[in-house]
This record gives structure tokens, sequence and C-alpha cells, in this order.
């Protein structure tokens, strides 16, 4: 909810109120109620309850001035929105398995200010995640994901070549549609990189797991190749081949208990010691749509904001240029001017028509294709994909299949 919806909400919450009271005042010939300042009396009551009685009404907006200067509205904390996503959090653990999340608890309860680093990190993107999460309807714990993988470090590599904020090794990034050259990497892109991290979680859930998004993290880990094996042979033990069952390599066995640990920590901070930086529940950037290379010092002279912030906005720009060859949405700082966003977004009428003449109508899907590789690939939203083609599952698309690229 805006906050102007709010605002038109309390006026006229505050004004039935205002006029109600009086007219119970009035019923009871209330004098001094009637006459204090502020008050307000609509002209038919005055008529029906006494002729002779004619105050002079003050003006409502000088009571809503009143009332608006002693109301602080504050804006919604991401936390509260992930807070009411979290779908593990009531569910009671075994004993061992609690006790594998109560050890990684210990542990960041004791570095409170390492998780305060890592989410300051992690406010650019956040709210992003977080709604990307809330909107496929998945546990709102995978929005904390990036805090086990990369520490919320977009520019994070590991020494066997994953990177990004989801750690996508090359191969996978490669299968997903993230595209990767001299001058851009998709897994470096926040924007692409967690549409194809859900689309995989997803995708791997629903082929293997019956929709076990544990098993998936395991297999998003350890590769789903392991994970089969280990529910098989947890199975042929007589067990039910839940995570908690299988035996799996180290790093994988702490992967769940991790991401339990943070979720619990964020779930009520208080109670661990840990003070969370507020963050809003809205995206902290804006996205323009480019027709044409644009370099990020450009955008900064014409936006009017650093180039350092734009490139912490943008870490897949290698070459820090966007365009055809890279990425066709640039992300810029929330603050900036919203009228240049548009001019740059609507491009010269020539650039504009170039592309769409050479956008075809429909796609092929090949083998690796993803969802929000598709989307990327022909500068599209993803929901506008799901939209104009009735997806009732995002993720189960088929080599093969016929997708329409726009609603004609």
């Amino acid at each position: 909810m805006t906050y102007q919806t709010l605002r038109q909400r309390f006026l006229f919450s505050a004004g039935s109120t205002l006029c109600m009271g009086l007219l119970l005042s009035a019923a009871a010939n209330c004098e001094a109620s009637a006459a204090r300042p502020g008050g307000f009396i609509a002209q038919p009551v005055q008529a029906s309850i006494a002729d002779d009685y004619h105050p002079q009404a003050p003006r409502l907006d000088a009571y809503h001035a009143h009332f608006w200067d002693s109301l602080t509205l504050e804006p919604q904390s991401v936390w509260k929105v992930l807070r009411e996503s979290f779908k593990w959090q009531d569910k009671p653990l075994r004993p061992d398995a609690q006790a594998r999340v109560d050890e990684w608890i210990d542990y960041y309860r004791s570095r409170p200010e390492n998780i305060v680093e890592i989410i300051e990190r992690a406010t650019p993107w956040l709210a992003f995640i977080a709604e990307r999460v809330s909107e496929r309807g998945l546990p709102g714990e995978l929005a904390l994901i990036p805090f086990v993988e990369s520490s919320f470090d977009p520019h994070a590599k590991s020494h066997l070549g994953a990177a990004g904020l989801w750690q996508f090794m090359p191969r996978t990034g490669d299968a997903l549609g993230l595209m990767r050259n001299s001058r851009y990497d998709g897994r470096l892109d926040v924007l692409t990189s967690t549409e194809a991290a859900l689309d995989y979680l997803e995708s791997q859930a629903e082929q293997w797991y019956q929709g076990d998004m544990m098993l998936s993290l395991a297999a998003y880990n350890a590769g789903a190749g392991t994970v089969n094996k280990a529910v098989r042979r947890a199975q042929s033990q007589g067990l039910g081949g839940s995570y908690w069952d299988l035996s799996l390599p180290a790093e994988t066995l702490q992967y769940v208990p991790k991401l339990k640990a943070i979720s619990t920590i964020v779930q009520n901070p208080e109670r661990y010691g840990v003070q969370l930086p507020e963050i809003q529940a809205s995206p902290a950037f804006a996205r323009v749509q480019l027709a044409q290379p644009l370099s990020l010092a450009e955008a900064s002279a014409l936006l009017d904001v650093s180039q350092q912030s734009l490139a912490e906005l943008n870490p897949g720009l290698l070459a820090a240029q966007a365009g055809p060859r890279s990425a066709q949405t640039l992300l810029v700082p929330e603050g900036a001017d919203t009228a240049l966003i548009a001019e740059l977004s609507q491009q010269d009428s020539a650039a504009a028509t170039l592309a769409s003449n050479q956008t075809p109508s429909m796609h092929r899907v090949e083998s690796g294709d993803s969802l929000s590789a598709i989307a990327a690939r022909y500068n599209l939203d993803p929901r506008d994909l799901i939209r104009w083609n009735a997806l009732e599952q995002p993720s189960a698309i088929q080599p093969g299949q016929m997708l329409a690229l726009s609603a004609r």
C-alpha cells in the first residue's frame, strides 16, 4: 500500500470520526465540544438540530494539517516482508537436525558484526530478490541464499570458477542461458542471475524431488546426481529420503542448516542480539531499457549520478558499457532523474523501429533454455512471457516449444 493511499484512508477515517463525534456532541447540546478549535459540523446537521445555531465551520484542511503534523508513517521494511513469506520457521525439526541448525545459529550470533556487514552489502538487492521469491510463491528463506553463497557480494568468485551472488559455475550459467563474453557476464548481473537461480531451483524441485525445496537446494550445491544417489541410499536403509536423512559432502551437509540458521535470526533478531540494518521493501534501483550502447560514463553525466554508483548496480558490465552485446537493461539509483530515465528508455525512433523489426514474433525453445534467459535475449520481462503464453509452470518449458514474444 502506498503512502498516498494510506494518507487518503487516514483522511477519510479521521474526517468520518470527527463528524460522528460532533454529531453526538450536538445531539447532547455539548456547546463546549461543538465550539472547540478544529471542530467541523456539516450543514445539513445544523439545520436539523438547531435552526438558530450557525457556528462558523473551520477549514477541514486545517485539521488535516494538524493531523499529518502529528503522524509519521514509516516505510515498509523488507524484514517484515521476508518474515511474512518464511515457510520453514514454524516447522519443527527432529533433534539431530535442529542441533545442526543451532550450531550455525551459535556461530552467527557470536559474530553479529559479520551479519551486519553482509546485510549492508545486500541493501541494493534484497528487496528485489524477496519480491521475485514472493511472486513465485517460494519460501521466503530462499531470498537469503546469497548470504550463504557469496555473502551478498555480486563480484564474488570462488577458486573453482563460480561467480556472482548465486555462485554459478561457467557451464551451469551457460546451460541456464546466462550470456558471457568480454563485455558482460550474466552470472554477475543480479537481475538475470536471480531469475536463473530461481528457475533452476524450481525446475529441479519439480523434476526430481516432488517439490521438496530443501533437496533442490542440496542439488544446487552438490549436483542432482550426487543428491539422487544419496536419496536412493537413504531409502534403501529404510529412511524417508528427506534432506536431513542424507549422507552428503561436508559443504552440502551444512548448506541448508546455514540457510535455516540465518533465517531464524532474521525471524527474531532481538532474541539473538543482532540489530539488522533497515532496508526498505521496494527495490533500490530503477531500470532503463536501452536500444543503443551507452557507457557508464555517459549515463553518469546524463543522470548526474556517480559512475561508481552505476558500476555497483551493474556488476555484469565488464567493459562499463551497456548495449546489445551486454545487458540491455541499465540499473540506476532510485533517486535518479525520472524524466531523464524516461528519455533514455525511449531512445530515438529509428533505433527503436530497427530493434522492433529485428525481434521475431516467436521463439523455439532450445535445450538449456530458461524463461529468464529467453526474456533477457529479447529484452522482455519474464512475467510478460508467462502471461502471453499462459504458462502454468514457467520452469517446465520444453525443447521445441514455441513461445510468443509479444501480446499480438
